[in-house]
């Protein structure tokens, strides 16, 4: 079974030690111990049933309701919490790239990294994480949860993951609204390749329902600068069989236009939505990477 020293280094974990995840406006909570939240959890008191989702710990089972109704429910508690926070993990074959200076680290590995380090740290002050895998549909969804043994169950789903498939996001993550149903802090992992119109149009969904964004969109500097010199032979990571030889200097420029066309406008999009966009190169240390972003957030309180 992995353990979380199979994804992160004790160094990494030794620099969120003081760190702190804050949400930029009110999400359902205050300072543990200090105010009771509409929160759902295993403490306080009993609230109400719900329907079991594959994936709830079968230890809040009520098997005295199974055994009158032959229906699987779960158990739900007003607990006290800071902070609810899901992470969604964008496990599409576009993240299997992995450039010349990325020491052989794809985007889909180092956004696993970073997403376990988060994880970490939210678990770490007492914090609930969830999290929801995908590529063209939910691969898979962890509900959020505060006890400390709930990090081997995300670590275990984030070390298997394998990046395939196509997906558009907008898609997706429309379905994902119907999922995550109680405000929170989502936390994306991707490189949000795709269609930025629809891209909006399913973050605005997420907006509306009151939840708070970040995105740590992932790139490989190659995506970025677009290195290549000589004729190039270019295959699709979503699509089989599509593959082109060109002469890299005859794209280049066009390339680097659209490039730019497309991060104005998803700068645009995201601060119209106040939404939190953080990119990340994968030559670059995550830990390092996810702890100037934290404390930058920290101080801007």
């Amino acid at each position: 079974m992995p353990h979380i020293s199979d994804v992160l280094s004790a160094q990494d974990l030794s620099k969120f030690t003081n760190l702190q995840v804050m949400a930029k406006q009110v999400v359902e909570g205050f300072c543990n111990g200090l105010h009771r939240s509409p929160h759902k959890g295993f403490s306080v008191e009993f609230k109400e049933h719900r329907s079991y989702v594959h994936g709830d710990d079968v230890r809040t089972i009520d098997w005295k309701l199974f055994g009158k109704t032959d229906k699987l429910f779960i158990r739900e508690y007003e607990e006290e919490t800071n902070l609810r926070c899901t992470i969604l993990l964008d496990s599409s074959g576009s993240m299997k790239y992995s450039g010349s200076r990325s020491r052989g680290v794809t985007k889909h590995q180092y956004a696993v990294r970073t997403a376990a380090c988060l994880s970490h740290l939210m678990l770490q002050q007492q914090d609930s994480v969830g999290l929801v895998t995908f590529d063209k549909k939910v691969r898979r969804y962890i509900p959020p949860r505060a006890r400390p043994k709930h990090l081997q169950a995300i670590i275990t789903e984030l070390a298997k993951q394998k990046p395939e498939f196509e997906t558009e996001l907008g898609h997706v993550f429309h379905q994902m609204v119907a999922k995550i149903q109680r405000r929170g802090l989502l936390v994306i992992f991707s490189d949000l390749f795709g269609d930025v119109e629809q891209l909006m149009k399913s973050l605005a969904h997420f907006r509306h329902a009151n939840h708070e964004i970040i995105i740590f969109q992932i790139w490989d500097p190659d995506e970025l600068d677009f290195p290549f010199r000589q004729w190039t032979q270019f295959a699709s990571l979503e699509t089989a069989n599509n593959k082109h030889l060109v002469d890299p200097a005859q794209i280049r420029r066009a390339y680097l236009e659209k490039l730019d066309d497309y991060r104005t406008q998803l700068t645009k999009g995201c601060h119209r939505h106040k939404i939190s966009l953080v990119p990340m190169t994968t030559d670059q240390p995550y830990a390092d990477t996810l702890a100037s972003y934290l404390a930058l957030r920290r101080k801007s309180k």
